[in-house]
Parts: structure tokens; sequence; C-alpha cells
């Protein structure tokens, strides 16, 4: 069977590029020779759309094409699948209703048992920020709509190459990994710890991971023992500290660089946590031996 990319379904989608070949179709072959089809016969991929019509057309492309095709209709859904099936490679809408394509990748990305699966965003949008966002969530590949579908083919061999494991792991044999629960907090400690210097929302945070914020501070308190900003100051701290004594930036900047509102702020959580001042800390290179003892409640100095 060949798809005809002069169907309605596919003229449709095309861009105009404004050159000389406007209007001009070549045809694409979708169809693989038959050592091709057999070679990819096994090859699973989960495809992630919360679009009936965009989710028809891409597992008519994709089943031609010699794949076999798992469908999930938000990222939820999608995430669970693949934990269920660990497919090849995964094909997922950015923006869908519930959880989005961003939080679905964090998640994937941050479970031991899916994050070597390749993620390729399919989206309308065209942005560098949510490009980026994509990116930075964890995928290979960004393809925008309307898509050609001889380049989300040859994008997916592309990675298939790419990423293909020397042995290939199936569902039954693939180790337990973490929990739910885990996996959300590894993500959630992933983004605080990827942007220290930025103003966290503990709500947007929880958005990002695909939980509620009370779910998010329960489970987050329960695996790591601090609540989500006392792991974020610590983490801070701990890069100022490694700032004081590799660079020569000034105590403000460093304040500035790992996230605090003020000097005087990080002052005070720097002593709190370490016992010194970040000044008398980057003068005796951090040696506890030359750290001066706390001062005495009814000390006059």
């Amino acid at each position: 069977m060949q798809l005809d990319p002069t169907r309605p379904s596919y003229q449709k989608r095309r861009k105009s590029s404004g050159s000389a070949n406007d209007g001009l179709l070549t045809p694409v072959t979708v169809q693989a020779n038959a050592t091709e089809v057999m070679k990819m016969r096994k090859v699973h991929l989960l495809l992630v759309d919360s679009n009936p019509d965009e989710l028809r057309l891409l597992i008519e492309l994709l089943r031609s094409a010699g794949f076999r095709v798992t469908v999930a209709f938000d990222g939820s859904q999608g995430y669970k699948r693949a934990r269920a099936s660990l497919p090849d490679l995964i094909l997922m809408e950015a923006h869908m209703p519930q959880t989005d394509g961003f939080t679905a990748c964090r998640l994937l990305k941050s479970d031991p048992a899916t994050c070597a699966i390749p993620v390729i965003f399919l989206s309308a949008a065209s942005g560098l920020e949510e490009r980026l966002e994509g990116l930075q969530s964890g995928a290979v590949d960004y393809v925008l709509k309307p898509f050609e579908p001889a380049e989300v083919l040859a994008r997916i061999r592309i990675h298939l190459k790419l990423w293909a494991p020397a042995v290939p792991v199936e569902p039954s044999s693939a180790p337990a990994g973490l929990s739910s629960d885990e996996v959300m907090v590894k993500a959630a400690v992933e983004i605080l710890s990827r942007n220290l210097a930025h103003s966290h929302h503990l709500a947007h945070l929880a958005r990002q991971v695909g939980a509620y914020e009370k779910k998010l501070s329960r489970i987050f308190r329960q695996h790591m023992g601090v609540t989500v900003f006392e792991f974020l100051r610590d983490e801070r701290l701990k890069l100022a500290r490694s700032l004081l004594l590799e660079t020569s930036l000034s105590v403000a900047d460093i304040a500035d660089e790992v996230g605090f509102s003020s000097a005087a702020n990080f002052a005070t959580a720097f002593r709190a946590r370490f016992q010194t001042t970040p000044t008398v800390f980057r003068e005796t290179g951090g040696d506890p031996a030359h750290v001066p003892p706390p001062l005495d409640k009814g000390s006059n100095s």
C-alpha cells in the first residue's frame, strides 16, 4: 500500500513556501521497500495526541511505513502507556488538555524505565521559546505542523538509529523503576536544580510535573525529608559556597546568581546554614578550623 500525498487530507496540511514550486507536490512514498519493512516491522511507536483528525492521519502514515503504533490521548495517558509498553520512540503533541506534552516528557525523562526513549514533539506553534521548552524537557526533536509526511518519517528513522539500544528491552524484563510519586519528585528536583536563580511558585512547579500543589508538597517532603523551598534554599547555598571558593564574584553578585533577593538575605541564610558569613568563609578557604565560633548571646562584640 502506498499513501497518496495528493489526497485532500494531506493537501490541506501543506503550508505555502512562497517558492516557484508552490502548488506542485512531489510524490512521497511512505512505504519502505520490502527489506526495510521487514527490519522495521517490530518497531513500536507511541503516538500521543488529543486531536482525532491528527491521530487518524498519523496512524495511517506510520502503519503504512511498517511501524507498530500505540495511541494515547493526553500526556498522562501517554506516560502511563510508555511505562507499560516501553515503545522504541514517542511522537507527541506539545499542547493537550489536562496533562500537556511538556509535563509528560519531564516525567518520562525522570523515570529510569522510560528515560532512554526518544521523544519527538509535534506542534503548530513555531515560537523559539516553546521549542526550547520542549528540548529542555527532554525531547530530541521538534516537527512543526502542518507536517510533511516524508519529514516525519525521516526524523523518526534518524532518531531510531541514534537511540537504538544494543539489546531491545521488553516490558516484561524492564526494571521496576520508580513509583509515580518518586518520578514526580525527581522531575521537580531536576526543574529546581536547573533553575536555581529563578523565582519558583509551588502551584506552577506542581503543574510542570503533573501534580496538584498539595500532593507535590506531601510527596516531596515524604521522599526528600524537606519541603520544596527548604530544598531550593539549600541547593542555592551549596552553589553559593562553591562560587565563593572558585570565583572572584562579589558576595552581592553571588547572591543574585543563586537567586537571593538581596545580599543581606543571602548572608543571613548562609550563616544559618554554615555558621559563618560568606566573607569569612571565602577568606578562610572554607576551612572549618579557621571559622570563628558563634558569638555568645551576651557578647557585645
